[in-house]
């Protein structure tokens, strides 16, 4: 049985800074022994939506360990951080929508604190940088076998922020749903879930909300290649969800949506 104490690490930092390595340093001199996976520090700044959902498609990968995140534009207001159980694993970072997709991802919300116990934090706790002084060191004492408990006084699940709902519309010929993110190779990804794209037949269209004309021609396929090149492929991506790839090309480019447009997808 894996003993080694894991700590996933996502933020929206970037590279170019020493903020992710500040990070770690706190975390090495508290737990050496634990590993950290990073998951991505590339989250769009303060894109909260973005970051939630990168990190409710990973964490259900990853070992089972704490899971600390930080996307968080409300840093040193009065929004709470909180450290979060569920049954395959802990989560720490913001109360502002972050981390709840991820413990339904691992199970849901068994308990939660409010990271007030000052022997937890930094000596000192920046009003700007909670990663380093708040969220590291309650993630290292975690991973490490320390009880939730001691972090701080018990949250109400039902009290934590939660993002509102993204738009999923079934409808008679297809479906309209929001973009949920775009990755790094320009495939679209749609909130809606895989079964709604499974009736629809080998052609379909895709078309953005509002928009006018009938939209672009694309393949209900399974993977990039069942489209020709250049050509839309609509299918069901490695996250159980809706995807608009384009083969050898850039969704994102060719439909020109970002996260939060409706794109429609139906037979006519």
């Amino acid at each position: 049985m894996d003993r080694t104490p894991w700590i996933s690490f996502t933020t929206d930092y970037g590279l170019v800074d020493g903020f992710v390595a500040a990070c770690h340093g706190v975390i090495a001199r508290l737990a050496p022994a634990a590993r950290v996976i990073d998951v991505t520090h590339l989250v769009p700044p303060a894109d909260v939506r973005r970051g939630a959902a990168v990190l409710a498609q990973t964490v259900p990968h990853l070992p089972e360990g704490v899971h600390v995140a930080v996307v968080d534009p409300g840093v040193g207001t009065a929004r709470r951080g909180v450290a979060l159980a569920a049954p395959r694993g802990l989560l720490v970072g913001p109360d502002n929508g972050l981390l709840v997709d991820a413990a339904e991802a691992l199970g849901g919300v068994t308990a939660a604190v409010e990271l007030t116990a000052p022997e937890w934090l930094a000596p000192e706790v920046s009003g700007t940088f909670h990663g380093r002084d708040v969220f590291a060191p309650v993630a290292a004492r975690l991973a490490l076998g320390a009880p939730l408990s001691d972090a701080g006084p018990a949250v109400a699940p039902e009290s934590l922020v939660r993002l509102p709902a993204p738009v999923v519309r079934p409808e008679p010929a297809g479906f309209t749903a929001e973009v949920l993110t775009v990755d790094h190779f320009g495939n679209v990804q749609l909130a809606a879930p895989a079964r709604l794209l499974a009736p629809l037949p080998a052609l379909v269209r895709v078309r953005p909300e509002p928009g006018p004309g009938a939209g672009r021609e694309a393949v209900h396929g399974r993977t990039f290649g069942d489209a020709p090149a250049g050509g839309l492929v609509v299918h069901a991506d490695s996250a159980g969800r809706v995807a608009v790839a384009v083969n050898g090309g850039r969704a994102v480019d060719l439909l020109s949506v970002t996260p939060g447009d409706l794109l429609r997808v139906a037979t006519g």
